[in-house]
């Protein structure tokens, strides 16, 4: 998934890895195998990231709980992005789509020796622990708190 978020960054377009990516890349290793790649993107450069991921055959995947700010677009070979479209305003105030604080869009990692934007560690760890886990969810959130030092809530402690 590097050459995408590469390539999105070298057309300008800012997006920020969240998800189990964001987590691979802030504790610098692949934990896991992944479905998706979940990017964040603000709202004024949606169009421009469905364009160029449109120009290399993703497209609109609908599913039962997808929104105008919340959506996969898929290619042929399967690879599927979950996009998360936000949007502040001039305060940092939120006013559209996935309500991200503006403070947690300031992580930066190495994902696969490539520089990204990212969830900050904090942050991303608060939305781990916020809803029932999956199993992915429990690895994910013991590699943070091992890295960060992070105390894990008792829901993710797994059993």
């Amino acid at each position: 998934m590097t050459e995408i978020v590469g390539g999105l960054t070298s057309e300008g377009i800012s997006v920020w890895v969240d998800g189990g990516w964001c987590v691979d890349a802030l504790v610098g290793r692949q934990l896991r195998e992944h479905d998706d790649l979940d990017l964040a993107v603000s709202r004024a450069e949606e169009s421009s990231l469905r364009d160029w991921l449109g120009a290399r055959g993703f497209e609109h995947r609908s599913r039962a709980d997808e929104s105008a700010w919340n959506f996969v677009l898929r290619d042929g070979e399967g690879r599927e992005i979950d996009v998360h479209v936000f949007e502040f305003d001039e305060n940092g105030g939120h006013v559209y789509g996935v309500e991200y604080p503006v403070e947690s869009l300031s992580g930066r990692a190495t994902l696969h020796g490539l520089d990204v934007r990212c969830i900050a560690p904090e942050w991303l760890f608060r939305f781990k622990t916020a809803y029932e886990p999956a199993p992915k969810d429990l690895l994910d959130v013991r590699a943070l708190a091992d890295k960060f030092g992070y105390e894990v809530p008792a829901t993710h402690r797994g059993g």
